[in-house]
């Protein structure tokens, strides 16, 4: 039997993904680090192979062939999955739906739902074969509720919800615990990149509140995937205290 479990950590090189891979490391697990950022990618296995194992994948979640054989790549010593973390996830834009950008939809869509299929696909047939594992699936607030210019961002997020759902009903009989957690507002590089860079907008929104950071979903992943294995959190919302629905927020001006 393996002394640690290994964990597969999709969008690994900021916000919740970094958060949650530095975690885990520290708490004995060992870990592969999964994003786009080569330069990223090395930093942090320099930083996490202080505390564990770590072996870096570089690919697109959006290019099916790329995450196939980044999986097969794999050295015998991390082949073995123990807990997939599908947080590779983008929003892109706030606009309303006939002012909304098609290469923005196509991101969103791309990776936050055929991203999480892509890589998913080629974990679960070892999870099959050994009647064991478990999925996290980084969903959102955006995918109980939509929101005023929200449309294809709250859609993909909505996906994801109904692909949790689905993939605990079809995984059932292969003990494959499945389950989601949906973050409210997290201070992330999650604005920067809807804003496409621009600062000013994305600081507006964590102004005048506490919102939630990287760490505080790290801590309840980390909660998650460590009880008992007859225990499947199936889906969890959490959100900032000041949050109370995606267009509720208490902000101190």
């Amino acid at each position: 039997m393996r002394d640690k479990k290994t964990v597969l950590v999709t969008g690994a090189t900021s916000g919740i993904g970094k958060a949650t891979a530095e975690l885990l490391a520290t708490k004995g697990f060992n870990l592969i680090v999964c994003g786009r950022r080569e330069e990223r990618l090395q930093q942090l296995k320099a930083e996490l192979g202080k505390h564990t194992q770590v072996h870096s994948l570089q690919f697109d979640v959006r290019d099916r062939d790329a995450v196939q054989k980044a999986v097969e790549s794999l050295p015998s010593s991390f082949a073995t999955i123990d807990v997939l973390i599908n947080n590779a996830g983008n929003a892109h834009g706030l606009d309303t739906i006939d002012q909304g950008s098609l290469d923005d939809w196509d991101a969103m869509l791309d990776i936050n739902v055929k991203g999480l299929l892509y890589i998913s696909k080629a974990i679960l047939p070892q999870m099959v074969e050994r009647q064991s594992g478990h999925i996290i699936n980084i969903g959102s607030t955006a995918g109980k509720e939509v929101y005023p210019k929200g449309n294809v961002y709250c859609a993909s997020k909505h996906a994801v919800d109904a692909i949790n759902q689905g993939m605990r009903m079809d995984l059932n009989a292969h003990g494959i615990r499945v389950g989601a957690v949906n973050p409210g507002l997290v201070e992330t590089e999650f604005s920067d990149v809807r804003f496409k860079g621009d600062s000013n907008k994305a600081e507006k929104v964590y102004q005048g509140f506490q919102p939630l950071k990287a760490e505080d979903i790290a801590d309840i992943i980390h909660f998650v995937i460590t009880r008992p294995y007859h225990v499947n959190i199936a889906d969890l919302v959490v959100m900032p205290t000041a949050q109370a629905s995606s267009t509720i927020v208490k902000k101190e001006l």
